[in-house]
């Protein structure tokens, strides 16, 4: 029997590469689909040198072309965890870019929805498929300055629900993890266009916030239950963190 398959998506960093070497030491064999190449192969040469089996893929996930070659090249998938996703900026609703709003939703939500369409076939035909969102807890409750990531994580939470229902009866589960604070690389700074100062600041005072590797272990978590099980969703904050507006700083 081949080794059970798991698609990664935005695999070359952050939570995704986090996400990728859990399954990996997992047993499953990892497929990591990013946009940056350099940092996709490295982590692909990184797992395979540790003895797992890892494949890189040059993957923009809100292009439907290259997802539907992506996902013709591919001899099974077990496992989709759609982690590609990001935010841009914290403008108000009233002086945001609708040209933010539109990138994040195409990533957030329809990438999510393009790379899922395009696997399902092969989730379905293993008999034991497990389909994972990434969301966030923006997804759930909104807050000012977040307009934009929060409509496009509600989008991706509506897409892991509406799944739900639509699969039931099918080989399938479905996973939706919605993680609050997290501290990585790039995610704050991407935010913040690049401002390192202010992507600090997010986290000044906070003693832990989450890690990527704490995400992941959810992941791997969730996905490694037995197949009757399905976690519909989980929300994973620090304890730190007892809502999206409260959080304790330390002086």
């Amino acid at each position: 029997m081949s080794t059970r398959t798991a698609v990664i998506t935005g695999a070359s960093s952050g939570i995704g590469a986090a996400t990728a070497r859990r399954l990996a030491a997992a047993g499953f064999r990892v497929v990591l689909a990013a946009r940056r190449k350099d940092r996709v192969e490295a982590l692909a040469a990184e797992l395979t040198e540790a003895g797992h089996e890892a494949e890189a893929y040059v993957l923009d996930v809100t292009d439907r072309a290259a997802v539907e070659s992506f996902a013709a090249g591919l001899d099974r998938c077990d496992v989709l965890v759609n982690n590609a996703g990001g935010a841009i900026g914290t403008e108000t609703v009233a002086t945001a870019d609708p040209a933010d709003w539109r990138a994040m939703y195409e990533v957030n939500v329809v990438g999510v929805l393009q790379v899922t369409q395009a696997l399902l076939p092969a989730l379905t035909a293993s008999g034991d498929g497990t389909i994972v969102v990434l969301s966030s807890t923006a997804g759930h409750v909104a807050y000012e300055g977040g307009g934009g990531y929060v409509a496009a994580k509600h989008g991706a939470h509506a897409i892991a629900a509406t799944l739900r229902l639509e699969l039931c009866g099918e080989p399938v589960r479905v996973i939706e993890i919605a993680p609050g604070m997290v501290r990585t690389d790039e995610f704050a700074v991407n935010r913040y266009r690049g401002d390192e100062a202010q992507a600090a600041a997010v986290y000044e005072g906070v003693a832990e916030p989450l890690t990527a590797d704490d995400v992941a272990d959810t992941v791997e978590w969730a996905v490694t239950r037995p197949s009757h099980v399905n976690i519909d969703m989980m929300v994973i904050r620090p304890r730190a963190q007892a809502a999206q507006h409260k959080v304790h700083r330390e002086r």
